[in-house]
């Protein structure tokens, strides 16, 4: 008998976590192959000293701070590179792919991504060799110029930002002007807008996992993820698998999202450096089943078949598809098979058919829990001022119930 530990490795997330010990608590998944036996313990990661040679306890560990919290992404690094640890996602991609470099490297695979430009920061930090760096080498330059490159309307946006922060849209030289003049010391993006857009999706993968949902950027925090079962064709969904799988193996990434905006039938990808996806039930709500669920599966999977990181990118397979003359969504297939084998789909299938059968019944019998509701409000309280705790609670555990009857559709089609 082996039992593998993973490690949940939080910050503020307060709804996912509980539901997700509570599931695998309540599914209690034994592994069976071959003479081996392997059971699983869930823990929390904590925040404390530790040795560089020290041992770790964790298989695979959850990651949810790294990308702001240093100690824990230092902790982390170390449990991958000396204990062998599993981690979603791998913290040194996280830490040098930005947004900039996502952008570049999806352009060089011939993705359509807007055109974009880097704009030297507006002020900087004061530092010994700065003055004479800038001096010698920083050119004055026309920002109206560049805005004219790329075109109105556009966004100005932090270069490594997230959660909107810092993002500003412009129509004209004179709103360039006083957006730039307000970045500060950031380093900043011009992209040109994709307009006018007739489809907005946010594609969420977690191993080769993926679920394509409609997104409106322009509503409430609360209604930005759409309930929407036929935006889309076939093929269309298929492109968008495609392409966030695409990019989460070229950055080794295992939970990402990609933002796309459709235009006169071609998917431009605008906002896909996202390894740290929202995962909150006041965002998510009707969608937040569908995560947990692959979160477990791709976990104990990772856990239960002792995958390995792959701390070498692995670039050329991608950029020899790019090379050739093959149509562009021709390519983009390609580069999708090449992440589903990295990504190892067909075993990780019959993994879940054979050990995991049961976990949509127990999400499904779980997602209509008094346990369960009592977290959504909890996770409501934290955001919401107390006189809307009530009323989101019921708006959130409403759209739950509206997904516990879909998903309870779909399993009585399949049987």
């Amino acid at each position: 008998m082996t039992t593998k530990k993973i490690g949940l490795s939080l910050g503020a997330d307060l709804c996912w976590p509980a539901f997700y010990e509570d599931i695998v608590e309540q599914l209690a998944p034994v592994v069976k192959r071959g003479n081996r036996t392997t059971t699983f313990d869930i823990e929390r990661v904590r925040i404390e000293p530790f040795s560089l040679s020290g041992e770790g306890s964790y298989d695979v560990v959850l990651d949810r701070v790294t990308h702001w919290y240093h100690t824990s992404r230092e902790w982390i690094k170390k449990a991958i590179l000396v204990d062998g640890t599993y981690v979603l996602n791998n913290p040194f991609t996280l830490q040098s792919m930005e947004k900039h470099t996502s952008y570049v490297a999806m352009r060089k695979l011939g993705l359509p991504v807007p055109d974009t430009w880097m704009l030297p920061p507006k002020e900087y930090e004061p530092t010994a060799d700065l003055q004479t760096t800038l001096e010698q080498y920083a050119e004055m330059f026309d920002l109206k110029a560049v805005g004219d490159a790329v075109g109105y309307p556009a966004y100005m946006k932090p270069f490594d930002g997230g959660a909107w922060v810092g993002v500003s849209r412009v129509e004209n030289a004179d709103e360039l002007q006083t957006a730039y003049d307000g970045s500060g010391t950031r380093l900043m993006h011009l992209q040109r807008a994709v307009e006018p857009f007739d489809l907005f999706v946010r594609t969420v993968a977690i191993g080769p996992q993926v679920n394509q949902i409609r997104y409106d950027p322009g509503a409430a925090l609360h209604d930005r993820y759409k309930i929407d079962f036929d935006f889309a064709d076939a093929e269309d969904l298929q492109l968008l698998e495609d392409m966030v799988l695409t990019i989460n193996t070229f950055f080794n990434w295992d939970f990402n999202s990609c933002e796309t905006m459709r235009k006169d039938g071609v998917f431009h990808p605008i906002d896909f450096a996202n390894p740290c996806p929202d995962s909150q039930v006041t965002s998510l709500h009707y969608h937040i089943p569908w995560l947990v669920k692959s979160k477990i599966r791709w976990s104990l999977f990772c856990a239960a078949t002792n995958r390995k990181m792959d701390l070498n990118p692995r670039w050329e397979p991608f950029f020899k598809v790019a090379r050739t003359d093959m149509p562009y969504r021709d390519k983009l297939a390609a580069y999708g098979d090449i992440a589903r084998k990295r990504l190892d789909a067909e075993r990780f299938e019959d993994f879940c058919d054979k050990h995991l059968a049961d976990l949509d019944e127990v999400t499904l019998e779980y997602f209509g829990t008094d346990r369960a509701r009592n977290i959504v409000r909890n996770k409501v309280a934290a955001l919401f001022p107390a006189h809307e705790v009530e009323k989101f609670t019921e708006h959130f555990w409403g759209l739950i119930q509206f997904w516990c009857k879909t998903e309870a559709d779909r399993l009585g089609a399949a049987t």
